[in-house]
Parts: structure tokens; C-alpha cells; sequence
């Protein structure tokens, strides 16, 4: 993959798939117009975090605009290699990098919404752990709804979900409460003899049909808010099928081009949807300016507390983490260097690894004042691993 350089190309063009492998680059006009505009009102030899901050910032104010699919098109490399090297943790997995790519892409609000800048991390840094996060996680998912049968599925539903799924598809709330109605009364008399049993349930017997469409006919009078006309079963199990169909798309969505036909309409572009006009004002300008200028003391503060705390290691531990990371080698390479055996190299590097991810944490805590969450800390886990490779790696 030839990385872009020019910042229209970055924040305009999105990956071509060539059957599972990268096959160029296309430009949507609409964004590369909108960028190009941007660059006459602001510095154009601003870098590129500049911009990215610049659109998320406008992405807070109108998530639906413009500037979500600027990032889109922005972490477009990030998505690609979180999903290339997520995949390949999973070797029996059916899943390709193209079908990773579009899942995680496709969940970008999450990231977005995950982003926080007050923590000093870089939005390309942020959005790899997230993807791939993403990704694990619905791959871990796709592969136990692959295992379920239609019906089981319905079984393993939380109400909301299912209400979500619905609202994807596009159904209006009457339609909504009638097909959630059919499913709590699913529920209720179709149980399985064995939990065990729950992955591979069948479809219900004809009798089960009819004690479903009864109990649906006793309730549809106090459940749902406007009468309904009486359901026969093949009435409920048609619906409950467009259920199923619905909550596998929701929870597995293809990726849409933005050129592609509106849902619902027969006429019409998604591009067409998004706004024309983003309005840039100078107080965006100064907030991203000082964003960025606050980020880089950041980072110049992170450079030089890390530098310090390896130079107070052992000398023992600094050529560790030198044959580690400098000279590149491997444990097996590392231990017949310093005449010991492997597993000693092991636990020394996780040794001084966590030295120096909790000497971190401590210092981001008292000096940046962010909270150490689980999540916070397997940032900052990540954040130390880029450092020390690009620390080594230029001296």
C-alpha cells in the first residue's frame, strides 16, 4: 500500500478492495471539493493531526456531516493494518481483511466518540486500538451467531437490541411494537428442554406456533397502543424471520459507498444526504491551534519522562531493552547474547516492561490528571510499546 501524502488525498479518498487484498485508492469529489475549500480558508501546510483534530472537533457539533466522513476517509490506513494484523490472530477464522475492514469502518462513531483529546493521545494511535478492539470483539460475536440457529438467536436477544436492529431496517415504531410483541411471546412459550440444547433450536412445532399466536391475540389488546388486527402463525413466524434478518444485519453491517442509492429511494445518492457547506470559524481555528500545541508539550514532556526513567534503570536492563528494541533480536537471539536462557530474557523484558508502564501511568495520573481505567491503562500499555520502538529505533 503506497501511503498518501497530499492532505485532499488523506481526507478525500477511501481503500478499492481487489477480491481480499488493497487495490487502490478512490476519490469521492464531494470531500476532495470540501477539502481543497478548507485549505484556501485555513494554512494549507498545516499537518495532518491538525486537520484531524479540526474535523472532529466539527464532527462534535454535527455528527452526521461532512466531517465524519472526512475521518472516515482519514483512518482509512489505520482501519486496513488494525484489521490485517487482528485477522491474523484468528487462523481458522472464515472472515477475510476486507470483511474485517468493513466492520470496523463501519463502527467508526464508536471511535470517534471514544476519542478524548484532554488525554494527549494521537487520534490514528486511538482509533488502531479501537478497531481492533472492534474487531476481536465481533469476531468473537460473528462466530456465536454463526452457531445459532434463527431461533436461538431470538432467544439470546436483549430487548434493545432487537428495537435497534429494527430502527436499522428502517420499520416504523407500530410495525416495531407488533414484531417485539411476537418475540416476547416467542420467548415465553417456546423454551428448551435442555439449556445445553440453546445453540441449535429448531424451528417450533406447528402446536407451538398456535399456543405463540394465541398468547399474541390475548396481548396485543393491553400491549401495543393501537389495536392490531389478529395474527395467525404464519403471520408471527414471518415477522420473526424479518427479525432475525434485521439483527444479523445490524450486528454485521455492509459498508456502504457514499455513491451508493439511498435506502428507500429509487433516486437519490447517500452523498446527496451530507451537508454541503461545513462552517469554519476562527474560534474552530484557535481551538484546534491550541489543541495541537498543548498536544505536542505533551508529548515533549512523555519524550523526556521516559528518556529519564531509562537512564535510572540498570544498566543490565537499559541493553535489554537496547538488544530489544535496536538491534532488534529475538528472545532465543537475546538470551545466547547475554549467555542465559530464554526464559529468564522473558521475565526480565515483561520485568521492566511493567517498570516502566507503571512509572507512566503514575506520572500521567499526578501530571496530566487522567483517570486509570482499564481502558486507560491498555492505552498507555500501547502508547509506551510506539514509544520504545521509535525511541531505539532513532537512536
Amino acid at each position: 500500500m503506497l501511503p498518501r501524502q497530499d492532505p485532499v488525498e488523506i481526507f478525500s479518498t477511501f481503500i478499492k478492495f481487489d477480491y481480499d487484498r488493497f487495490g487502490g485508492w478512490a476519490t469521492d469529489t464531494r470531500l476532495r471539493r470540501s477539502m481543497r475549500q478548507s485549505l484556501t480558508k485555513l494554512a494549507a501546510d498545516n499537518p495532518d493531526n491538525f486537520w484531524a483534530l479540526y474535523w472532529h472537533q466539527i464532527w462534535q457539533q454535527q455528527p452526521t456531516g461532512l466531517a465524519r466522513e472526512h475521518l472516515a476517509a482519514y483512518l482509512q490506513e489505520v482501519c486496513f493494518w488494525s484489521a490485517t494484523k487482528t485477522i491474523t490472530g484468528f487462523s481458522s477464522s472464515q472472515y477475510t481483511v476486507s470483511d474485517c475492514f468493513q466492520v470496523a469502518i463501519a463502527r467508526i462513531d464508536k471511535v470517534l466518540q471514544g476519542f478524548d483529546r484532554e488525554r494527549g493521545f494521537n487520534l490514528k494511535s486511538y482509533a488502531s486500538i479501537t478497531f481492533a478492539n472492534l474487531i476481536r470483539e465481533l469476531l468473537r460475536q460473528k462466530k456465536e451467531i454463526d452457531i445459532c440457529s434463527d431461533w436461538s438467536l431470538l432467544r439470546k436477544l436483549s430487548q434493545k437490541r432487537m428495537i435497534e436492529a429494527l430502527l436499522d431496517a428502517g420499520l416504523d415504531s407500530e410495525i416495531i411494537e407488533s414484531y417485539v410483541l411476537a418475540w416476547n411471546c416467542l420467548k415465553i412459550v417456546y423454551v428448551p428442554d435442555r439449556p445445553s440444547s440453546t445453540r441449535k433450536l429448531p424451528k417450533p412445532e406447528p402446536e407451538t406456533w398456535l399456543a405463540i399466536a394465541n398468547l399474541y391475540n390475548q396481548e396485543r389488546h393491553t400491549q401495543l397502543k393501537q389495536s392490531k388486527e389478529a395474527a395467525t402463525a404464519e403471520n408471527l413466524e414471518k415477522w420473526l424471520l424479518i427479525c432475525v434478518r434485521a439483527v444479523r444485519s445490524s450486528l454485521f453491517p455492509k459498508l456502504n459507498s457514499l455513491n451508493d442509492k439511498k435506502p428507500g429511494y429509487d433516486t437519490g445518492e447517500i452523498v446527496d444526504s451530507l451537508v454541503g457547506e461545513v462552517d469554519e470559524s476562527l474560534l474552530v481555528d484557535m481551538i484546534v491551534r491550541e489543541e495541537m500545541e498543548q498536544r505536542s508539550q505533551q508529548h515533549t514532556d512523555i519524550n523526556q519522562f521516559l528518556t529519564a526513567t531509562i537512564q535510572q534503570l540498570k544498566p543490565e536492563e537499559q541493553k535489554l531493552l537496547e538488544l530489544y528494541y535496536a538491534l532488534d533480536l529475538k528472545q532465543a537471539e537475546i538470551a545466547q547474547e547475554l549467555n542465559t536462557k530464554q526464559y529468564n530474557v522473558s521475565r526480565k523484558l515483561s520485568k521492566v516492561r511493567k517498570e516502566l508502564l507503571m512509572a507512566l501511568a503514575q506520572w500521567s495520573q499526578s501530571t496530566m490528571h487522567i483517570s486509570l481505567t482499564s481502558d486507560i491503562l491498555d492505552n498507555i500499555s500501547s502508547l509506551l510499546e510506539e514509544w520504545l520502538a521509535s525511541h531505539y529505533d532513532s537512536n
